[in-house]
């Protein structure tokens, strides 16, 4: 049975791919910190499933769940996110180095942990969830805009440097998805993250878990370079109707 790794899987885009893969007859690992969360979705995942405690930020974390693992034929570098709005001129450094630690170094050091799995296994694949963010900048957005366009760097390079091996990189680039991104970027905030999406109809996760799917499903000599997905109601990082936000604050904030 082909084997996926799923980073970030306890909620979210993560949860979502976890469950496809494994509809689809892959044997889906499941890494995150919310070992609670993260046993719950294996659960719903099926007999082919199995939760990993991981910490992209802690190379020694990383290390273990490569060291636990026989055969990798499928990455999904999932974990990431955002910290706060502020602009540049009031950035928070802490942050900023938060965002580039779990979007750019973790997909780095998972990467490279299980690569060479990856290649053993005739056929791998690597599928990096970035996001629109990485290649549209926004005001507030500076701190995610760089290290999503870091990811995508990361993403980019490899297909290069892995050109003639067996294994296959794909970069998908999602817009405004409803998760709990936005609860995370406003430091749980619950009120000011629902407004993101109020009076628009965003992506699921589910959506996006399927474009993980199929890409995952082509034929290994097919290599889906980039894909992004957005939502009717958006348009870049801008949606077609405004979205109410703190007074101040740009509408943009949303973006995955």
């Amino acid at each position: 049975m082909r084997v996926a790794v799923i980073t970030g899987a306890s909620s979210g885009i993560g949860a979502a791919t976890a469950k496809a893969l494994a509809g689809d007859g892959w044997q889906v690992v499941l890494g995150a910190r919310r070992l609670d969360r993260l046993a719950e979705v294996a659960d719903g995942c099926g007999p082919h499933a199995r939760a990993v405690p991981l910490d992209v930020t802690d190379q020694t974390s990383v290390d273990q769940l490569a060291a636990g693992l026989d055969r990798v034929d499928l990455l999904v570098n999932n974990a990431g996110g955002a910290k706060g709005l502020a602009p540049m001129a009031e950035a928070n450094l802490a942050d900023w180095e938060w965002m580039y630690q779990v979007n750019v170094v973790g997909t780095l050091r998972v990467t490279r942990a299980l690569l060479p799995k990856l290649v053993a296994s005739g056929a791998g694949g690597v599928i990096n969830i970035v996001s629109i963010a990485g290649y549209i900048p926004y005001e507030g957005g500076a701190g995610y805009n760089v290290a999503k366009f870091g990811q995508g760097v990361i993403t980019q390079v490899l297909r290069q440097e892995l050109a003639g091996q067996p294994i296959t990189v794909c970069q998908i680039d999602p817009g405004l998805v409803k998760t709990d991104f936005s609860l995370v970027r406003f430091g749980g905030d619950k009120a000011r993250a629902e407004a993101v999406y109020q009076g628009i109809t965003p992506l699921s996760a589910a959506d996006v878990a399927e474009a993980v799917r199929w890409v995952a499903a082509r034929p290994p000599h097919v290599n889906i370079d980039r894909l992004d997905i957005l939502a009717r109601d958006q348009v870049g990082t801008k949606k077609v109707v405004p979205i109410p936000v703190s007074p101040g604050t740009p509408d943009t904030s949303a973006s995955k």
